[in-house]
Formats: structure tokens, sequence, C-alpha cells
């Protein structure tokens, strides 16, 4: 396994001084790599951790919970003078908006770049160790980045999010070049500036559980106690919630509707440590699901009905069978090169011309210069 070079030491910042003037002095780097860390696999109230950041020369890791001056991070975001490079930016984008209000410009995602160009492998471990030689450890894969102080070697690990990014980038911009490719991907690093935190759906949360929508009757209002009530005691111990009970556990439960303590122990996922701290809890979490009168117990919310259009059914199968013959003449994986999605799209605007198929907000334009007339061809009633 390949260590973190010794000729580029990591600084662990926990001072807002020591974080602002490392931050001041690479202000004037045309090129930072950017990556976080959060810990919703372990906390109820996630935030970003730690701050990974790297020019071509420096890393440093900054701890937010500490370091609490970061306006001068915020602007080089913001700067289009700053490429900022990120690893699969999707997520990291929307932490920094929700806890910083923080907006990325000029942005390079190396795995968007490694999809564009047809990678087999484009996690970010596969790539630096195919392209930079670099084996990453995996240890700590599901590491509780809220904890202080760090393990040992987990410094090590977060650093190397970002310390290879730069070189990575500088690899990942020459292939899309010679392929004639730089610009499909700077397109869709465009995009990604739009990137944005959303809250969660509002539909009541015990039904975004696997097999809720599948229970009948009491079992309903008994799987409503028992996630409020997981949902209180993981908010209280700031504990991810399927830490206090598993989803699975809590379907189990509902289908079982135990009513004793000798019958919770026969419940799949309930241990007899389960029963003897949380026992008395689940029990009444039952007791009130059974109390709601038949009349009260709620249903899935269900969309509306649409009657299926066997011809727009038809175009869609059209335009995939199209979409895939160009995949393979393109050499991209047929995702890639266009989405089903965007397909769908399509065949709801039906476009007769080229011009028309620029209406379709989900079809990039580089979609339309590689795929445009084919889709449109495939788009017409069949002779």
């Amino acid at each position: 396994m390949i260590t973190p070079s010794s000729s580029q030491s990591i600084e662990f910042l926990q001072d807002n001084d020591l974080a602002q003037q490392f931050l001041e002095s690479t202000v004037q780097e045309p090129l930072i790599a950017l990556d976080t860390e959060a810990a919703s696999f372990h906390r109820y109230h996630d935030r970003v951790y730690l701050l990974q950041f790297s020019t071509r020369e420096r890393t440093a890791v900054i701890d937010p919970l500490l370091v609490t001056q970061l306006e001068i991070l915020g602007r080089r975001l913001a700067d289009p003078g700053t490429e900022v490079v990120f690893h699969d930016a999707d997520y990291d984008l929307r932490m920094l908006d929700r806890d910083y209000g923080f907006r990325a410009r000029n942005i390079f995602d190396t795995r968007i770049a490694a999809q564009l160009i047809n990678e087999p492998g484009i996690g970010l471990a596969a790539l630096l160790e195919k392209y930079v030689g670099i084996t990453l450890d995996k240890r700590f894969q599901r590491a509780d980045w809220s904890r202080r102080p760090l393990l040992p070697g987990m410094l090590e690990y977060a650093a190397m999010d970002t310390r290879h990014l730069p070189q990575l980038r500088d690899i990942m911009l020459e292939k899309l070049t010679q392929m004639n490719r730089l610009a499909w991907a700077r397109e869709e690093f465009a995009k990604l500036e739009e990137v944005r935190w959303t809250p969660s759906v509002t539909e009541e949360g015990f039904w975004k559980i696997k097999g809720a929508k599948q229970l009948r009757g009491p079992a309903i209002t008994i799987l409503r106690e028992l996630h409020l009530w997981r949902d209180q005691v993981a908010r209280q111990l700031d504990r991810a919630p399927f830490r206090v009970l598993n989803n699975e556990t809590l379907i189990e439960l509902a289908n079982a509707r135990p009513r004793t303590p000798v019958a919770l122990k026969t419940v799949r996922g309930i241990s007899s440590e389960v029963v003897q701290r949380r026992g008395t809890d689940i029990l009444a979490g039952v007791e009130r699901g059974l109390a709601v009168p038949a009349s009260e117990i709620p249903r899935p919310e269900r969309g509306p009905r649409i009657r299926p259009d066997p011809e727009y059914l038809e175009r869609v199968e059209r335009l995939k069978l199209v979409r895939n013959a160009e995949a393979i003449r393109v050499d991209l994986p047929p995702g890639v090169l266009c989405p089903n999605g965007t397909l769908e799209a399509v065949a709801r605007v039906e476009p007769k011309t080229i011009e028309e198929l620029t209406q379709v907000a989900a079809l990039r334009r580089w979609q339309g210069e590689v795929i445009g007339a084919a889709l449109v061809e495939a788009a017409r009633p069949p002779a």
C-alpha cells in the first residue's frame, strides 16, 4: 500500500488564525481541490465535519468544528478565476450550500471527466490507482468523522481525497482534449454551479421505508408510531436512526404486533439487549398504533392515474434503440450519452426538427450535437 508522499505534509488546522493564514497564503493559486466529510452514517444531526483543501503544493484538513471563519474559502469558491477540482461534486456542493451558503464556480469534476472518457472504474480509488499509482486505504470509508480526536490514520485518509486531485485533473483534461470532449465536460461542469441543497420531500417519513406501502390495517399505524419514537430517540442521542432500530425490524414489528416481552423476543431483529433497554417503549408504540380507529388509519399518497399512451411508449423505445446504437458508435455507456429520463422528455416533445429538439431542457447541447439528428429521426412516427 502506498502512503501519502512525505514531500507534502498535511496541515491539520483547528484554529481560526492558522486557518486564515493558510487560506490567505493560497489566494494566488489558480487551482484548488476540495472535499468534505460528513457523518450521516453515524449522526442524526449531520453537517460538514472536515474540509480537505489542496493546492498543487500543499494540503490542509480544516476542522470546521473549531474553525468558524471560512469567508475566504467562500470567496475562493465563488471566484470564476479559481478552478475548483472535486471528485463527484454533487453532494459536497449541497453540503457547502446548506452549512455555509457557499456556491462554487469554475468546477472541474474528475468523476464526470472519467465518465466522458469511458473509464470502466470512475471511483476515486480506481482512478488514482490507474493513473497516479496510489492505492487508497479503505479502512475509514464508513468512519465517524464527527469524533474527536481523530483515530490514527484518519487524517491521512481524508487528505488523500484531495492531495492528488490536481494531478488527476491534469490527466483527465489531457484525455478529454485528445478525444475532443472537453466542451462536453465543460457543459456538465457548468451545470454543477446550479446545485443547491434541497430539503426532503414532505410525505410522512415512515412511508419512505421499504415495504411500508404494502402494509395494511393497524400495521400502518404501528409503523408510524414506532418510526416517530425512533426518530425522537435518535434525535436525543444524536445518532443515525438505523443505529437505534433498523427499517427492516420496524416492518417486522408492524407485521408481528407483539404485545408482551415474550412475543417481542420472537420478532426477527430484536435482541435480548433491545428488549431490556427499549422493550417497554417499543411495546407502548405498538399499543398506540393498535388504538387508532380503523377510520383514522392513513393511506399512502397515490399519484394521479395516467392512462398509458402507446404512441409515446413506442417513441421512447425507438429513442432508446437509437441511443444505444449511437452509444456504441461514440464509445460511451448509454446512460452517459443520454439518460433515459432525457429520452422520455424528448418523446413527450416529439420534435420534428433539430430546433424543436433544442427546446428539451434536459438535453445538453453536446448531446444534441452528437446524436440530435438521430433522435429527431427516431421521434418521428414510422412510415
